[in-house]
């Protein structure tokens, strides 16, 4: 499969998540509506939001420079593959 490089087919993409995720919000809502259900689905949201978050930019951008994120499982191949630095002790320096 080829990188989606259309920017109309990327933000139909995106509209078509942001449709999914709010059909389903709306259905679990539906079938289960407490104000501990909305508050939990809320938490959970923002929770998978900020991993995705951490995952592919703080990754990139603070811990790692070379790392390149390609999806989820990229990631998890990265996490499992990579061995942090050998800690240095300065102090002796």
């Amino acid at each position: 499969m080829t990188d989606l490089k259309n920017p109309k087919l990327i933000w139909l993409k995106g509209i078509l998540f942001l449709v999914l995720g709010v059909t389903a919000a709306a259905l679990l809502l539906a079938e289960s509506f407490h104000r501990h259900t909305a508050l939990w689905l809320a938490i959970v949201v923002w929770a998978f939001c900020r991993a995705y978050y951490f995952a592919f930019y703080v990754i990139e951008h603070y811990v790692d420079p070379d790392y390149r994120f390609a999806g989820l499982i990229a990631f998890a191949r990265y996490v499992i593959r990579h061995r942090p630095p050998p800690k240095i002790d300065r102090r002796n320096e």
